[in-house]
């Protein structure tokens, strides 16, 4: 004859969550598993309705009526926080009724608020099966997550390598070409200065092509030195560059800036103990003008601006007057030739 005892283990291992109910509807056995829900509420000795809610059939609401239902599918949860919801059985016994309570699809939730662990489910309950299944998804949708940082990683890299000159640093025409692009169609103004290394060839025709990269790292130094954060300095060529300057029209501003450029980049670059020396040659545009905002048209007036410094007798810089009775016509800057290399300003 089976004991209640013997009774007892074989329901804890095979039913962790059962509940032996007596006539009256008292709690006589509880699974381990169902009482580590309240671990500091012990459930024997207790009404079981008092405990759960039905929450179908609703009608139930005696042993009498549970055993009403024997077999059939019952909803329940219980009555305190938190009111975890559980799927449950009921059969009749002699003396009452063994009711087994499952999870059903709430068994995350109960894993997580309750800290269960795989040895609080019979070995064959397929929540075992879910639990592995949800924590192979998760290492996997971790891995996912790794992998797709780390391809994003390599995008930007990528992205960033394909915008950026890879002798100085600076942004390359691809890059100003985007940019620029962006800028003429936005509502806030800015200016565009083309640049151009005087005297860059004799650098690398009479001290070779290491000296002339030099000379580009320093020049490219000096850029970014003299304009702000917000503002780009691009080289769009072996010794052209285009600066473009993020709310700035003032003609005043901009020339100083230009007179600086000017000034530092016709200081001797010292290279392997000689001195590689250049000057700069700038012509500016400002966005906005009469003539239009296509990005094309700034590029070239910012070009005839240069070409006209160049003109001049290199070392100066020049804004592009457009204006309706002039699209086409250049004003050379007020401020006085610089001595240039080798004591001329031709």
């Amino acid at each position: 004859m089976i004991t209640q005892h013997q009774l007892t283990a074989w329901l804890d291992t095979l039913c962790p969550m059962h509940v032996v109910l007596d006539a009256t509807g008292h709690v006589t056995s509880v699974g381990p598993t169902l009482q580590k829900l309240r671990p500091d509420a012990p459930m024997v000795g207790q009404r079981f309705l008092e405990l759960f809610e039905l929450t179908r059939p609703r009608t139930v609401t005696n042993v009498a009526g549970l055993l009403a239902h024997a077999g059939a599918k019952l909803h329940l949860q219980l009555r305190d926080e938190p009111r975890t919801s559980l799927k449950g059985v009921a059969v009749a016994t002699g003396q009452g009724a063994i009711v087994n309570l499952s999870f059903g699809i709430s068994v995350l939730d109960a894993v997580r608020d309750y800290a269960l662990t795989n040895s609080d489910f019979a070995a064959t309950d397929l929540t075992i099966e879910l639990l592995y299944l949800v924590e192979a998804k998760s290492a996997a949708m971790e891995a996912s997550r790794t992998l797709n940082q780390r391809l994003q990683g390599a995008k930007i890299a990528a992205e960033e390598q394909a915008f950026t000159d890879t002798l100085t640093g600076l942004k390359n025409r691809r890059a100003m070409e985007h940019v620029l692009s962006r800028k003429v169609t936005g509502p806030e103004p800015f200016a565009l200065m083309n640049l151009d290394l005087d005297f860059f060839k004799a650098v690398n025709d009479t001290m070779g092509h290491a000296a002339g990269d030099h000379v580009l790292q320093v020049a490219a130094r000096i850029m970014v030195e003299e304009t702000r954060d917000q503002d780009m300095v691009a080289r769009v060529g072996g010794d052209e560059f285009v600066l473009m300057f993020d709310g700035l029209r003032d003609k005043r501003r901009l020339g100083g800036i230009a007179r600086r450029l000017i000034a530092r980049l016709q200081e001797p670059v010292s290279f392997e103990g000689q001195l590689c020396t250049v000057s700069a040659s700038i012509g500016t545009v400002i966005s906005g003008q009469s003539c239009g905002r296509d990005p094309g048209e700034l590029l070239q007036k910012a070009d005839i601006a240069l070409y006209a410094s160049k003109r001049a007798g290199r070392g100066r810089h020049t804004f592009f007057d457009d204006t309706p009775k002039g699209c086409d016509r250049a004003i050379l800057h007020v401020d006085d030739a610089p001595s240039l290399p080798g004591g001329s300003a031709a």
